[in-house]
């Protein structure tokens, strides 16, 4: 009877250990890429309580210190849990340290405090540069086997660093920001002198120029930090948890391997600048799945570096398996770039929707780049509300969102010198779509490339969208299309600009079009439906 006993008892370990190994496993199912299932982290089985070490949770004390000891403790004993129970957890920034899950109870809120003196100026890399930023309220460096995970919430108060545009919020909202101090520049409130300084001396966030000590001091307030840093870390799991309100990125694993994001909420205000969800940078084996983002910036975005500095770190973001997201507002939902100069390639995304974000898929970058993004395949992807395109290939990016870019008439610029390739032209190839449907946007398709380095390769089937504008395809090259439903409310549902090997087939679209199908500029073997060879010149 013992030995029986003991024989069921390993057989059951060993079925809880085969099932968690592979938790995940579903999504490697007819994966047209290779790559290696990806395991949880594992922590020792030590627990301690943050009351353990000091710490009080009435939203007034701080914390700083209880964290940091409740870590030091665990990272003796070679790692375990460190448990928060419910209540305002007030504090500074928390340092990981590896073998540590963060597990926060029910109830339980990590509340950062908004006091920048807190945060003391770090290296790092920001927008894909290396540069200096203040620290982020959660960060580890070098790390390996840490988590985030429970039922509880992370708030980074980041209204207290963000600049505030007064035309995204309500006058009520306005006036009481101003009214708390700060200043405010045309008709743009910012937390402090600093924070305006740093505004002057920047480039897309990151300061130009060499810069002394005293000068990186006297900007200090803009260089808001991401709200969870981890910087080449290897198994690395957040799940279950609220992280929000965050002083610029919300998730930023850069050059991590083997992350997993799950079963999380990720939430910033709409009119939150640099308010972005997930950015993924660099990183090598990833899932992110289950989980929705209702953000101000990009939801889950992939990135590799930018221009020269990422060329010359050349760390792609590799594998990457996005499954069962939401997307609420944001300015995409599913994005790469624009700093992708590392290149990436192996991306599935899956079963995901987009409700009310600016752009649906949003491909983004711009001369000056590199990089190469291939090998991405997208299915069943359904859409609703969405601003301007539901799918968008932009190779002429200038920093701002496609809602403000519509808003001020921006146009791609025309009649210029095309420059020759080199290493700084970036590349969109080998991009596969299947199986989305998209309700209410503004124009169905925009593929936007380069002369030089026209987008290729992209494959379209099973797609049915409804919207004001249809499909729009300008410096493109190998685009088939098929089982193709545009419903556009004005104008053609089909325009093509400067299209070489354009194939459609079962190509939908309602009668009574005047124009169904536009072509202009230089176009070479493209392919109609017959009932369309009207249209051909």
């Amino acid at each position: 009877m013992k030995h029986l006993l003991k024989t069921l008892f390993f057989v059951l370990i060993y079925s809880c250990v085969a099932n968690a190994e592979n938790r995940y496993a579903y999504l490697y199912k007819d994966l047209p890429f290779d790559m290696p299932l990806i395991d949880r982290p594992v922590f020792p089985d030590n627990h301690v309580y943050i009351t353990d070490f000091g710490g009080v949770p009435d939203g007034v004390t701080f914390n700083t210190e209880a964290f940091a000891k409740a870590m030091e403790s665990l990272s003796a004993k070679g790692g375990g849990t460190l448990i928060v129970p419910s209540g305002v957890w007030f504090t500074g920034p928390i340092v990981f340290k590896s073998n540590i899950n963060l597990r926060l109870e029910k109830g339980a809120l990590i509340l950062f405090s908004p006091d920048f003196d807190l945060y003391p100026l770090v290296s790092t890399v920001f927008e894909g540069l290396d540069t200096r930023r203040c620290q982020s309220p959660i960060s580890g460096r070098n790390l390996e086997n840490i988590a985030i995970t429970g039922e509880g919430s992370i708030n980074g108060s980041g209204e207290a660093w963000r600049q505030l545009k007064k035309d995204k919020v309500t006058e009520k909202h306005w006036k009481t920001v101003i009214s708390a101090g700060g200043i405010v520049k045309n008709n743009i409130w910012y937390p402090s002198e600093r924070s305006l300084k740093g505004i002057q001396r920047s480039n897309m966030n990151v300061p130009k120029g060499s810069l002394t000590e005293a000068d990186w001091l006297e900007i200090k307030d803009f260089l808001r930090p991401v709200m969870v840093s981890f910087i080449e870390c290897k198994k690395v799991l957040l799940e279950g948890v609220l992280f929000e309100n965050s002083p610029s990125w919300n998730i930023h694993p850069l050059m991590c391997e083997n992350v997993i994001i799950d079963n999380v909420f990720v939430r910033n205000p709409s009119y939150s600048q640099n308010g972005d969800g997930v950015d993924l940078e660099s990183c090598v084996n990833s899932l992110i799945v289950n989980s929705a983002f209702d953000v101000g910036d990009d939801a889950i975005c992939i990135k590799s570096g930018k221009d020269e500095e990422g060329r010359r770190r050349n760390r792609p973001t590799v594998n990457v398996l996005i499954d069962n997201c939401k997307v609420f507002q944001g300015h995409g939902g599913f994005v790469v770039g624009s700093e992708m100069s590392g290149g990436v390639r192996n991306i599935s995304v899956s079963n995901c929707q987009f409700m009310g974000t600016d752009v649906g898929l949003r491909f983004k970058s711009c001369r000056g780049r590199g990089g190469v993004v291939e090998n991405i395949y997208i299915k069943d992807i359904n859409m609703f509300n969405i601003a301007t395109e539901s799918f968008l290939f932009d190779l002429f990016y200038g920093g701002k969102s496609a809602v403000e870019s519509l808003e001020d008439g921006d146009e791609t610029p025309v009649n210029e010198t095309v420059p020759p390739i080199d290493e700084t032209t970036p590349a969109f190839r080998n991009i596969y779509v299947k199986n989305l449907v998209s309700r209410n946007a503004r124009r169905a398709m925009f593929f936007n490339g380069l002369p030089e380095m026209n987008i290729s390769n992209i494959n379209v089937e099973n797609v049915t969208i409804s919207a004001m504008l249809g499909a729009e395809i300008v410096e493109s090259d190998n685009i088939r299309f098929k089982n193709i439903h545009i419903i556009p409310e004005t104008g053609a549902a089909l325009i093509l600009r400067n299209v070489k090997n354009f194939e459609i087939e079962e190509f939908k679209y309602p009668s009574g079009l005047e124009e169904v199908v536009k072509i202009e500029g230089e176009t070479d073997n493209i392919s109609l439906p017959p009932s369309l060879k009207k249209y051909l010149k």
